[in-house]
């Protein structure tokens, strides 16, 4: 017998849960399916206990700033990797247990632990058991790409996914991938003691596009551990059990090797083909980002499964058209924020708005300043990085910036709101910059690029009273 459902939810990961959150106050008439683990990507293997490592290891890295605060280290301090690793885990599993009681308390009728397969753009069917649906959300994320060959190499190496179940630290590792997740776990291990060796195939990091802020960044990084860019990287066994990683003129034996080459969406089983609409290469379905929805059918597709822009602020956003939609009678669309995409290393790596690398730069004017003589990061011997805001040259508009400087996680935040709200060069400089604050730096980017503003307005910052 096939049972009806308003809404059928397929994935209770960021996307599917945010989904929930809107379909649950509209219909009692839903279920939501998850096949593997519950918890969240971001919970359970990603932002959170990436951020709780990173946390541990910023602390014991400050000890090279002691004696120059003046400072001395009479004793020694020793990293326990066990004790490390047990806290993030402890820490972890507590955010894990909280993102899984939403699904807890709906009962088994209504949460759904299985597979499901798609029969048709209404009809799906999970654990034997049909379901016509209203609607359908697709939200199944995603998951790491680990080049088949390398599978070989058993629990020597590992992705995100398997990281924060080690019982201790390696003694060394090479990091194959170094954007925000391979990135963020190669410093963080590096300051906890770990030999690193990063490894990549693109010429730049962390996913920035802007060359003057890739060049500071690796500058910086590299005095860390050593990165090796435009790399291909071979791996075979070298005769005592370790790991053989070989790159261009690059040789060495690792303990572990962490792959961080790349998610692909979660779709294996599930027959999307039985939509009946034309497929990318990824399998995916072309989808409006607005509305989420998957062509005139009564099916949305939300989070890293489209693969549309793989963060978890972005998922959530998706999972709230998505349900939203689901369960209405008219199809709303809606604008979508300011991107934000960062980085957690120091100094911060932030990307907002338009990109360097999708500019025409005989449109845009640049305002930079290097954090070097940056004065509150210099209290905190933190005087590194570089920002660049591009605006629009005929009108002075903000609309993008790249990023390596500290706080930089803030100073996106700011400017993205600015970006949101439309604002100016000009109109930017007439708000407040507390003095000393790491937000002055903004400031000074700014007056560099109104300098540059064809429609350039004069007169003081401070704002006129109207």
């Amino acid at each position: 017998m096939t049972k009806e459902v308003d809404v059928a939810i397929i994935g209770a990961g960021t996307a599917g849960l945010s989904a929930l959150g809107h379909v649950r106050r509209r219909t009692d008439n839903f279920v939501i399916i998850n096949d593997g683990p519950y918890g969240t990507t971001c919970a359970r293997i990603g932002c959170m206990p990436s951020k709780m490592l990173i946390e541990a290891a910023d602390i014991y890295h400050k000890r090279h700033l002691y004696e120059e605060m003046g400072f001395k280290l009479t004793g020694s301090i020793e990293v326990d990797g066990r004790a490390v690793l047990k806290r993030v885990r402890g820490l972890r599993d507590i955010l894990v247990s909280s993102v899984m009681r939403a699904t807890k308390r709906l009962g088994e009728n209504k949460s759904i632990s299985g597979r499901a397969k798609i029969l048709a753009p209404d009809l799906l069917e999970v654990n034997g058991e049909q379901r016509r649906t209203r609607a359908m959300i697709i939200a199944t994320g995603s998951t790491p790409i680990m080049p088949e060959p390398w599978k070989k190499f058993g629990d020597r190496i590992i992705t995100n996914e398997e990281i924060f179940e080690m019982e201790d630290l390696p003694e060394s590792l090479a990091v194959v991938g170094l954007g925000a997740i391979g990135l963020e776990l190669a410093q963080a291990l590096s300051r906890l003691g770990v030999e690193v060796t990063g490894f990549d195939a693109l010429k730049t990091v962390g996913g920035i596009s802007d060359p003057e802020v890739a060049a500071s960044v690796i500058d910086l990084l590299a005095k860390e551990f050593p990165i090796h860019l435009e790399s291909r990287v071979t791996l075979e066994e070298d005769g005592s059990g370790r790991i053989r990683v070989r790159s261009d003129n690059i040789d060495i034996s690792v303990e572990k090797v962490l792959v961080s080459v790349g998610r692909k969406p979660n779709i294996a089983g599930l027959h999307m083909e039985n939509l009946g609409v034309p497929l990318n290469k990824l399998g995916i379905p072309d989808f409006n980002q607005h509305t989420m929805q998957v062509g005139d059918l009564p099916v949305f597709i939300a989070g890293d499964v489209n693969a549309r822009i793989p963060l978890m602020a972005e998922a959530a956003d998706d999972g709230h058209i998505a349900g939203v939609n689901s369960i209405k009678d008219s199809i709303q669309s809606y604008c979508r924020r300011t991107f934000i995409g960062i980085v957690f290393v120091h100094p911060n790596i932030a990307a907002v708005g338009c990109r360097f690398a999708d500019l025409n730069m005989d449109d845009i004017v640049i305002g930079s300043v290097d954090y070097k003589g940056q004065t509150r990061a210099m209290t905190a011997l933190q005087n590194h990085g570089l920002l660049r805001l591009y605006a629009e040259k005929s009108t002075g508009k903000l609309i993008g910036a790249e990023m390596a400087i500290p706080d930089g996680e803030h100073i996106a935040h700011s400017i993205s709101w600015a970006i949101q709200r439309g604002l100016t060069v000009f109109e930017m400089l007439e708000l407040n910059f507390y003095h000393p604050t790491t937000e002055e730096g903004i400031g000074a980017a700014l007056r560099k690029a109104a300098r540059k503003i064809e429609q350039r307005e004069s007169g003081p910052e401070i704002p006129l009273c109207r």
